[in-house]
């Protein structure tokens, strides 16, 4: 009897023991907040001086903030893609923004999935006991797919499933998981045109605000899981168009931005005050960004917790209807969205595909540090896995930043490529080789453009191009996407040199 007592008591002990460790070195959590569309110069810390941001401005300065990060792609699904399986677009699964039923004509929504094999870094955080949970827009496959948000990680999915649903704010239901939670009986559509007549915002707002609800699941979460080790990851669908923010936000901003409405001409909802309802959108952003850093502050999480903010792809491009705007109303001439890089949204030049980041790890990311390191979002695989001490699946496109992140390393030379293979708009490939970037366009056309190179170091707007200079850049960088760019039926691009047949 008596054994069997200090048996009890020694693995009570033990038992104990174990609670303190990990009270005394907790494991790190992990939030992964993604904006959408969101421009290289639209936050204060890059430059922007019309938008107020003063929580990612906070964030910034907090933490360290990278001047040369790269998305995935140039467009929503596949560089979003890029982010959770760590494979650029030379091996991505997903590619472009095809809708799910285009092939899988079971589905009524939601984009080309994930295949069950593909495996995300959630799923890594998700085997070693993480609580996991996503709030936002997933475009990865819809519910009931081998790309279903809880096949591929998640514990908690609610927000839109897919990204053609996210162009209203005021969409008829949200998912949680697989069911679908009904937020407007009369919900409001994300594309309409109104030629003429006076242009009123009123129309276009619904009851229930989606990004309201999808900020308060977040805040919720953190509360649940705030005595456990989680990943929890953000794709707001801010300042993705149709423009229609709650009133009393595009009332922060001056009336005099606005001389004329945005009538939907360039797709999308129209807008009486367009300048406004878009600075409206990163404001909302903002403070969304504020309510996540006060959460973790509440429940004692900021120190134990990495916080990284980027953006999906480059700001919103021109479009053919309305030369006064671009897509959806937006302008970004008037905001200097792209603070002086060369191009949008589905582009590979700098202004589709270079965007801002910030990370913040109090006592482990150095404070107000400004870095140049190269890196895209290939890399978050392993650099999240490293952070928090995870095993790494072999075959990842991407590298380690945890050491230029916590400052052992500010500046460092890539041993993998950086690689770009967009099939959509036109087709498009880039590489980026040290401080070059190679890129072609229009192959996907009858006169597929020329290969052109820039140095980057001396010209980020992309306005010399060198190629006839340096050939061998041009053979280098065919070579390296000889090497890289493994076939995709469903993303087909032919690429002279490469894989021309």
């Amino acid at each position: 009897m008596m054994k069997n007592w200090v048996r009890l008591w020694v693995l009570g002990m033990a038992v104990q023991a174990l609670a303190w460790g990990a009270v005394e070195n907790p494991r790190l959590n992990v939030v992964f907040i993604l904006a959408d569309d969101l421009g290289w110069g639209e936050l204060g810390s890059y430059g922007q001086r019309k938008i107020p941001t003063p929580h990612l401005d906070r964030l910034a300065a907090q933490g360290m903030r990278f001047t040369r990060h790269y998305s995935g792609a140039p467009v929503c699904a596949p560089s979003r893609c890029v982010l959770m399986t760590g494979k650029h677009l030379g091996h991505a699964e997903v590619r472009g923004n095809l809708q799910a039923k285009t092939q899988f004509p079971e589905f009524t929504e939601g984009q080309i999935p994930l295949s069950e094999g593909a495996r995300t870094v959630v799923q890594v955080f998700q085997e070693a006991g993480y609580a996991t949970g996503a709030m936002g827009k997933w475009g990865l496959g819809p519910v009931g797919s081998s790309g279903d948000p809880a096949r591929k990680g998640f514990d908690l999915f609610f927000g839109y499933n897919c990204q053609a649903m996210a162009h209203s704010y005021y969409p008829p239901y949200l998912w949680r998981n697989a069911e679908k939670i009904p937020i407007h009986a009369k919900p409001i559509p994300g594309h309409q045109k109104q030629p003429e007549g006076p242009v009123t915002a009123e129309p276009w707002m619904g009851e229930t605000y989606a990004p309201k609800l999808m900020i308060a699941e977040a805040e919720a979460f953190l509360a649940r899981n705030r005595d456990r080790p989680f990943f929890l990851y953000l794709p707001f669908i801010e300042p993705h168009v149709a423009m229609h923010p709650p009133k009393e936000s595009v009332e922060k901003f001056p009336v005099e931005w606005d001389s004329e409405p945005y009538r939907g001409g360039n797709g999308y909802l129209p807008h009486p005050r367009p300048r406004a309802a878009y600075a409206a959108m990163i404001s909302d952003l903002d403070g969304y960004v504020g309510r996540i850093l006060a959460a973790l502050d509440r429940h004692g999480l900021a120190d134990r917790t990495l916080v990284i903010f980027t953006s999906d792809n480059g700001s919103t491009h021109p479009g053919p209807g309305d030369p006064r705007f671009h897509i959806g109303g937006a302008d970004p001439v008037f905001f200097g969205s792209t603070a002086g890089l060369r191009g949008y949204k589905g582009s590979v030049y700098e202004g589709g595909i270079r965007v801002p980041m910030m990370a913040r790890l109090p006592g482990r990311i150095p404070a107000g540090v400004v870095n140049g390191t190269p890196g895209y979002f290939a890399d978050w695989f392993p650099t999240l896995c490293a952070a928090a001490g995870l095993p790494c699946p072999d075959g990842l496109d991407g590298e380690n930043l945890w050491p230029a992140l916590t400052g052992a390393a500010t500046q460092k030379g890539r041993t993998r490529p950086m690689v770009w293979v967009f099939p959509e708009y036109g087709g498009q490939v880039a590489v980026r080789i040290g401080e070059w970037k190679v890129l072609r366009r229009d192959l996907s056309t009858k006169t597929p453009g020329h290969w052109e190179v820039y140095d980057l170091s001396k010209d980020a707007a992309e306005s010399a191009n060198v190629a006839r200079e340096r050939p061998d850049l041009v053979a280098e960088a065919i070579e390296i996407l000889r090497a890289e760019v493994g076939e995709n039926h469903l993303f087909p691009l032919t690429i002279p040199g490469v894989n021309a047949r």
